[in-house]
């Protein structure tokens, strides 16, 4: 998760649970899997400095039980099993020296060191052939600046092979092109495909390439493009329209657009507009092949109390649109008192289960969580001590469904 504008609502939205209390939800047990301790070392990971202004560069994302965490404070990337036993090391050797990672030297070993000077990491993920995807931030001589979208052009997608060689790097036109803007996440398809999707001044642009790295397309989502609402009881069309996430799917040539609307409030006593209230969700298909939108999805939100002098509210607050896994389930996310609140919602809606992760958010310096294509949601805490790996097993909560 990433800290922008809606990072921003979800602290405030956590200050405003400690007002009351949520309702009772089944709990997901944590299983904490391993710790990484602070330092310089190969295996250790750089952040000291998270007191200082700007974004924190640290991601995390698993597939098939093996985690990769970027650490862009330190310019690597770490691959661990599930024991935290370190597997690859993709490391800056301007940065970090004289590196003892074991196995680095021998053809024969299932463990390597791979030197590549990357400047600023972003997001990461891995595809079935263990080709792993890494956004960075090229030199400021590199950029470049699209000035009718007022946009600068600092990332691409760096490509490494199954045995660590690096193959090249994606831009918005493909191998070599022109370099994207701000990059919020990076997605692998079950045909090993690769989805770029990118913040703009007017919503999200994602872009789809093929295995070989080929452009297939280029899809602007912007407020005027997505679905319309209206309230039930008059005409009134919503007065803001946030595009909060998109997520493809694994199988299809298919994204869905996580949509919030919001209602201008008006203060019937004064009848002068009194802030901007949320209204509802929409989870929107689109058809990248068509660019033709299926029927929306409502999406329930997050539903919370606040007591004062003996007065009890009800508010209603937007998940975060956390992803997608391989038999289709969307996950939703949001913070709460006692850790976070998953909403997991079925293709066709019929069923929505909702249950509570245990976090105490009281130690945690910073996180970041991630979806694995079976339903595993694992995450990275970062304490005062360490930074710990844990994950929830909701695939097996999942299945339970599946075979009833």
């Amino acid at each position: 998760m990433k800290k922008n504008f809606f990072c921003a609502l979800a602290a405030f939205s956590f200050f405003l649970f400690s007002c009351g209390k949520s309702n009772q939800l089944h709990a997901v047990s944590e299983n904490a899997l391993f710790n990484l301790s602070y330092g310089n070392f190969e295996d250790e990971l750089n952040l000291f400095n998270l007191a200082k202004p700007g974004n924190i560069r640290t991601f995390i994302t698993m597939r098939d039980g093996f985690f990769y965490i970027a650490n862009g404070e330190a310019h690597k990337i770490l691959e661990l099993n599930s024991y935290g036993d370190l597997l690859s090391l993709y490391f800056n050797d301007e940065v970090l020296k004289d590196v003892a990672f074991a196995g680095k030297d021998s053809l024969n070993s299932t463990k390597k060191a791979v030197a590549y000077p990357f400047n600023t990491l972003g997001p990461v993920a891995v595809d079935a052939r263990k080709y792993l995807y890494a956004v960075d931030t090229l030199p400021v001589e590199r950029q470049e600046r699209d000035e009718n979208a007022r946009l600068l052009l600092s990332s691409v997608v760096l490509r490494f092979d199954a045995t660590g060689k690096f193959i090249d790097y994606l831009g918005q036109q493909g191998p070599g092109g022109t370099p994207f803007p701000y990059v919020k996440n990076i997605y692998t398809t079950q045909e090993n495909e690769l989805v770029v999707v990118c913040t703009t001044n007017v919503g999200l642009t994602a872009y789809w390439f093929s295995t070989k790295g080929f452009l297939l397309y280029t899809i602007p989502v912007t407020q005027n493009t997505v679905p319309k609402v209206q309230r039930e009881d008059s005409s009134e069309a919503p007065s803001y329209i946030s595009i909060e996430n998109i997520v493809p799917d694994s199988r299809e040539h298919k994204l869905y657009v996580k949509v919030d609307y919001y209602m201008t409030s008006l203060d019937s006593s004064l009848k002068v507009q009194s802030g901007i209230d949320y209204y509802t969700t929409l989870l929107c298909p689109l058809n990248v092949e068509t660019g033709l939108y299926d029927e929306p999805l409502e999406i329930p939100s997050y539903e919370y109390s606040v007591t004062e002098n003996l007065t009890k509210e009800i508010y209603n607050l937007p998940f975060d649109f956390l992803g997608v896994t391989e038999n289709g389930w969307f996950f939703f996310i949001v913070p709460s008192d006692e850790g976070f609140v998953v909403q997991m919602v079925q293709p066709d809606g019929q069923r929505i289960v909702k249950r509570s992760l245990a976090v105490d958010h009281s130690k945690i310096l910073y996180y970041t969580l991630s979806l694995s294509g079976n339903g595993i949601i694992s995450a990275l805490f970062v304490k005062n001590e360490n930074a710990e790996a844990v994950w929830w097993r909701t695939d097996s909560l999942l299945a339970s469904f599946i075979n009833q």
